[in-house]
C-alpha cells in the first residue's frame, strides 16, 4: 500500500437530494446516506473508504448542510470537527468546493485539493487510485484537472469531455488538455462520441492546487470569490464564524463548478483531463440503479430493502420497499416500484429520468411534506 499524498486534501461535497431517486432519496435522507450497492454501508462511507488511502484519515473534509451534520458524523465516526464544513443552505457546487478550497488554502497555502462526490459508485479502487495520483501530478504543473471516465457504452445520461492536445508530465500515464465540455447528448450523438474514443464521461471530479482554483474563481466569478475569502477568514474563529456564514453564505451566487471554473479554464487552456479506466456510475436515476444492482441482467427484478416482501412472476425492473407490505408484480417488464410509508412511485425504466419532474410538481403544489 502506497503512502498518502503528503500535500493532498480530499473534499467530499455531500449535498443535494437526488431528486430522480424520489421517494427513496429525500431532503432529510439524501442519496449519499443510503446503501445502494449492497456493501452494507452508505455511499458516503464508501467514498470515504476509497479516498482515505490517498489523503489519510485526518485530511478529508466534508461539505454538507447543517441539517445533515449528525447523520454525516454518524457515518464517519472520528472525522475531525475542523474538517466538517457546514452550509446554511444549498448554493450549488462552486460555492461548496470553493469554500473548502478557501478554508484549506488559508490553513495550508500550498495544498492540493481533490473533490469527489459523496454519492458515486466506483468499484475498481486500485485503478481509481492510479488516476487520482496521476491527476495530482498534473495539478502540480498549475492545471485544474478532471478525471474523465472511459465510456463503456453510448450513454445519454452523462455529460462528456472532449480530449485535446496530449500533455507530457513526468510519471503520468495519460493526460491531455480539455478541448471542450458537452452536455448530455441524444442517443445518435452519444453513439458518435462512443465511436470517436476521444470523448470521456464527465464524472465531476476535480483536482487542483487550491490557489489555482481560487484564481480561476476570482477571474470568472469575482463576487463568489470575494464571499468565499470572507468566509474562510472567519471560519476557524468559532466566535465569528456563525454570524459571518449567516450573512455571507445566502448571498453567494448559485452556479455549478462546471460553469464557474471548468468550462472557462478549458477555454483558456488551463484544464486537463486524466482518463479513468475504472467502473463508475453516478446512480442518477432508477434506470442506472437497476443496471448497477443487476449487473446487466435485463430480464431480472432487482429488489432493494431489508424487509421487502415480494411475489414476482415474469417481471423485470426494480422494486424498492421500505414497508412490510406484500408487493406482487405479475407480467410487467422494466417496471420501477418504490414503496415508502408515505409515498408510492410507479414508473418504467424508460421514464426514470422524469421522476425529477414529479418532485418539481410536488414543490409547486406545496407538498414539501413528502419531499
Amino acid at each position: 500500500m502506497r503512502e498518502p499524498i503528503s500535500d493532498f486534501y480530499a473534499v467530499i461535497p455531500a449535498g443535494g437530494i437526488g431528486s430522480r431517486l424520489w421517494p427513496l432519496s429525500r431532503a432529510d435522507a439524501p442519496k449519499f446516506l443510503h446503501d445502494l450497492t449492497g456493501s452494507g454501508q452508505s455511499l458516503l462511507r464508501d467514498t470515504w473508504d476509497r479516498i482515505e488511502p490517498l489523503a489519510g484519515h485526518d485530511r478529508i473534509a466534508v461539505v454538507t448542510g447543517r441539517a445533515h451534520r449528525a447523520a454525516v458524523e454518524a457515518q464517519l465516526p472520528g472525522i475531525p470537527d475542523r474538517n466538517v464544513f457546514l452550509e446554511s443552505e444549498p448554493r450549488e457546487s462552486a460555492a461548496a468546493i470553493g469554500l473548502a478550497a478557501a478554508i484549506l488554502h488559508r490553513r495550508e497555502p500550498d495544498v492540493i485539493i481533490g473533490s469527489f462526490s459523496a454519492d458515486h459508485v466506483i468499484r475498481s479502487t486500485r485503478k481509481f487510485e492510479f488516476a487520482v495520483r496521476d491527476a495530482v501530478e498534473v495539478a502540480r504543473q498549475g492545471f485544474i484537472v478532471t478525471i474523465g471516465i472511459t465510456p463503456t457504452e453510448p450513454a445519454v445520461g452523462f455529460g462528456y469531455i472532449k480530449q485535446g492536445e496530449e500533455l507530457d508530465v513526468d510519471g503520468v500515464r495519460e493526460a491531455s488538455l480539455v478541448e471542450r465540455f458537452v452536455e448530455k447528448p441524444d442517443l445518435a450523438t452519444a453513439k458518435t462520441y462512443y465511436e470517436d474514443r476521444s470523448y470521456l464521461w464527465n464524472a465531476g471530479m476535480f483536482i487542483s492546487r487550491a490557489d489555482v482554483l481560487l484564481a480561476e474563481l476570482e477571474r470568472h466569478q469575482p463576487a463568489l470569490h470575494a464571499g468565499l475569502l470572507e468566509l474562510a477568514e472567519a471560519w476557524d474563529d468559532r466566535d465569528r464564524r456563525g454570524a459571518v456564514v449567516d450573512r455571507v453564505w445566502p448571498a453567494l451566487p448559485k452556479i455549478a463548478i462546471d460553469y464557474a471554473v471548468a468550462e472557462p479554464a478549458a477555454e483558456g487552456g488551463r484544464l486537463a483531463v486524466v482518463p479513468g479506466h475504472f467502473d463508475w456510475d453516478d446512480v442518477g436515476d432508477f434506470a442506472s440503479l437497476t443496471k448497477l444492482i443487476l449487473n446487466g441482467r435485463k430480464n431480472d427484478l432487482a429488489v432493494l430493502g431489508p424487509s421487502a416482501r415480494v411475489l414476482s412472476d415474469a417481471a423485470s425492473g426494480i422494486l424498492v420497499s421500505q414497508t412490510s407490505r406484500v408487493i406482487s408484480l405479475v407480467g410487467v417488464q422494466d417496471i420501477v416500484v418504490v414503496d415508502t410509508p408515505d409515498a408510492l412511485l410507479v414508473t418504467t425504466i424508460e421514464h426514470a429520468q422524469r421522476v425529477k419532474g414529479v418532485v418539481e410538481s410536488l414543490k409547486l403544489n406545496g407538498r414539501g411534506d413528502v419531499l
